[in-house]
Formats: C-alpha cells, structure tokens, sequence
C-alpha cells in the first residue's frame, strides 16, 4: 500500500494501571501514524483505573491537545474498554494495541505495509512470547481452543495488534466485557466476509502492571462469555438451516 492511500487513522489504548508506560505509548504512536497520514486520532479508554493513569493521561494532553480520553469510572472490562475505543473511532483505518507496552507500537508500520485492496484486517501474531512459562502455557491453550471453537482464520487471536478498515468494524454489536471481546471480535469480522493477513510481531515483557486475564475471576468470567458467544453463534446458524 502506498503512504497516500492512509486517509486517516485512529489509534486507541485500552488502559488499566498503565500510568508507567501510556505517555510513552501515544506519542510513539503520535509519530509513526504522522509518517502515513495527516490526520490521526489519538484515544485512551482509562478503564476504572486506580493508580495514576488519569494524571498522567492530563498531563500528557498539555503536550499532545489532540488526545481523547474516555474514561470509565470504574473497572468494566477489557471488552468494555475495546468495544469503547472502537464506538469512538471516526477515521479510515483503526489500530488498537494494549496500554501496558509489550506491544512496540512503532511494529504499526508492519501492517500498514501488509494492508493492500484485498485485505481489511491485518492482525498480529507473537513472536517469541514474553510472559511467564505458565502465561505462555495457558495462552497457547486459550488460542487453540478459541480458533478451534469458533473457527477463526488467524492463529493468535489474543494478539492484541490489530489495524482494520473502520468500514467493516463499525457495523458489529460486540456484547463481551472480558478478554473474550478478541474472540467474539473476530469470529463477527470473519462471519461478515472480512479479509484477513497476518504479520509476526515481537513480543516484549510488561512494562508495569498485571494482565487484567490471569486472574481465577478473570479467566472464569471469560470462558462464560465465551460459552455464550458459542450459543448465540450455534443458534443463528441453526435457526438460518431450519429456514433453508
């Protein structure tokens, strides 16, 4: 893809605790999205955090007035945060990464230079996992069983770095409030005919903080979510063959 044809692009943080590594994480953003497109859309969802995200996000939009913040008074979720920055974005494309940096959202460049006409979602893979033993484990488990599950056309749909064409993403009624959003995201985006590449991304450890997923409530919430994604998606299907 050519750098004319970004048109625009918005870029969301969902952020939870992330008050040691989101200032850094815009403005990096803030400079690569510049080298495509004049016109770039900065969003944090602060999702109920309790340390000092929202002072650093405040301070952070005295150097950069163009940065929106949406805030959540109190925890509602990872898919709340991500359903929220999604509602919120207004340009052509829209990227969205997690406010914790294991993600270097400079590897943005990565899949702008993957997107071309046929694609509408170009999503990340892990390179080289940066987690505990244990995380890496239960993560590889989560993925298998999801794509399996639900039939998904990427391998790691707990990568969070994605960049898709608003155009496809703004019609879905995303419903999950936990980690299950990721799965439900792209089993809708699937099921809508999208287009999908995909592109290794190095992996880095947290920066500060703890994963808002590996948490016993956490993980339990998720797998529910999940079985109701599974009985919405079997009931559609089943009552569309009985109409046949």
């Amino acid at each position: 893809m050519t750098l004319t044809e970004i048109k625009g692009i918005t870029v969301f943080f969902p952020a939870f605790n992330d008050e040691r590594s989101i200032a850094d994480l815009v403005l990096k953003a803030k400079d690569v999205c510049s080298e495509f497109t004049d016109d770039v859309e900065l969003i944090v969802v602060n999702d109920g955090s309790v340390d000092n995200t929202a002072g650093e996000l405040l301070e952070l939009q005295e150097v950069v007035p163009e940065l929106q913040v949406i805030t959540h008074k109190v925890n509602r979720g990872y898919g709340a945060a991500v359903s929220a920055g999604i509602g919120a974005a207004s340009k052509e494309f829209v990227f969205y990464t997690d406010g914790d940096g294991q993600y270097d959202v400079g590897d943005l460049r990565l899949l702008i230079n993957a997107l071309n006409e046929d694609v509408d979602i170009v999503n990340g893979f892990k390179l080289n996992r940066a987690d505990a033993l244990h995380r890496r484990v239960l993560g590889d488990i989560y993925s298998r069983f999801a794509r399996t599950l639900f039939h998904l056309p990427i391998r790691d749909v707990d990568c969070d770095f994605r960049l898709m064409r608003r155009r496809v993403v703004q019609r879905l009624e995303l419903r999950s409030s936990s980690g299950a959003i990721c799965v439900e995201l792209v089993h809708q985006l699937n099921k809508a005919g999208a287009r999908f590449a995909e592109v290794g991304i190095p992996h880095y450890p947290r920066v500060a903080g703890r994963s808002q997923f590996f948490s016993p409530v956490r993980i339990y919430r998720t797998f529910l979510q999940l079985g109701s994604l599974r009985r919405r998606a079997f009931a559609v299907h089943g009552s569309l063959h009985t109409e046949k």
